[in-house]
């Protein structure tokens, strides 16, 4: 078996071991590709594996001696599953290794707004508490999250265990999601219309899937539909928010701030409205990153691939 792994160096930059995938086959890793490059690169493959190197119907049609594609994320969006199915190219992606980190970025971005403890300790650092003639000083509104509404938009792994951390702090959870099921063993929980979470939530985090139905969710009119002191969290998708509505929106204080890991371009552009939008922290795409995340999304990813040489696929998407 050739395995050919497209951009490999988010996954792994050298703290991790292929060592396990090199076990089931012929190895190549690049450690990122060019799309002119990925027909040359994949052309003897026959298991591909990619993060976010987009695999489109154009390219699929070029690859004949391609069987599987291991998508190394759970978001499959950049492959073309249609063009993968009459091929009988068999897709599979990773759906739960990182739930824990994405779910504690998000808390991370919510408590990033109660104490801004990076503008305070630069302040200290730049002699203000020095120079105070009080034991304590504190430059921007302090927020205890206890008693405070936080509305979930999307209620899968990552949403659930985002409302479990927020629970921990004291927070009323409203969600939304196409599957809502029974959560009465959850305190403080309400199934609510998109509308209700719009108007009643402190702070609103994202975790539904890049959906047509979805695409651009948070636009200028759900956005006036907020509190003028409600935070929005997005950890899911860039595409989800419609950018320059959201940075019209931190301009002119439709709402109090913004804290995003995604965005709808990645890298972004020089002139992407949101990099100079006031109250708007945005981390680059870094909530699944951690070293555990990535070690479970690694050993999962073997076992995908493993399945798939047996002839029996886990984790299996399909259009």
């Amino acid at each position: 078996m050739n395995i050919v792994v497209l951009d490999g160096h988010t996954l792994n930059p050298g703290d991790l071991t292929w060592d396990r995938l090199q076990q089931l086959g012929s190895l190549t890793v690049y450690d990122r590709t060019a799309p002119y490059d990925i027909v040359q690169r994949a052309a003897e493959a026959d298991i591909l594996l990619t993060d976010s190197v987009p695999l489109r119907a154009e390219t699929i049609e070029k690859l004949p001696e391609l069987r599987y594609i291991a998508v190394m994320a759970t978001g499959y969006d950049g492959i073309d599953l249609e063009a993968a199915e009459r091929q009988g190219i068999v897709v599979c992606n990773i759906p739960s290794y990182g739930t824990q980190s994405v779910a504690q970025m998000a808390i991370t971005h919510m408590l990033n707004f109660c104490h801004h403890l990076t503008e305070h300790s630069e302040s200290v650092k730049a002699g203000n508490w020095t120079k105070s003639p009080d034991y304590c000083y504190w430059n921007s509104p302090l927020i205890e999250l206890e008693g405070l509404t936080l509305g979930i938009i999307g209620f899968g792994r990552i949403g659930q265990k985002t409302a479990d951390l927020a629970q921990a702090f004291g927070m009323h959870i409203l969600a939304c999601d196409p599957a809502a099921g029974d959560q009465s063993h959850r305190p403080s929980f309400e199934w609510a219309s998109l509308d209700r979470i719009f108007a009643e939530s402190d702070f609103i985090s994202l975790h539904t899937p890049l959906l047509p139905e979805t695409e651009g969710i948070i636009n200028r009119r759900n956005l006036k539909k907020m509190k003028k002191s409600a935070f929005l969290i997005n950890t899911s998708r860039g595409r989800l928010i419609h950018e320059e509505d959201l940075a019209e929106a931190l301009r002119e204080q439709v709402i109090a701030g913004a804290g995003l890991d995604v965005l709808a371009e990645e890298p972004p552009s020089a002139g992407n409205p949101l990099l100079h939008a006031p109250n708007c922290f945005i981390t680059p795409h870094i909530a699944w990153a951690t070293r555990s995340a990535r070690t479970r999304l690694l050993d999962m990813l073997v076992d995908n691939v493993a399945a798939c040489i047996a002839g029996k696929p886990k984790n299996r998407v399909s259009p």
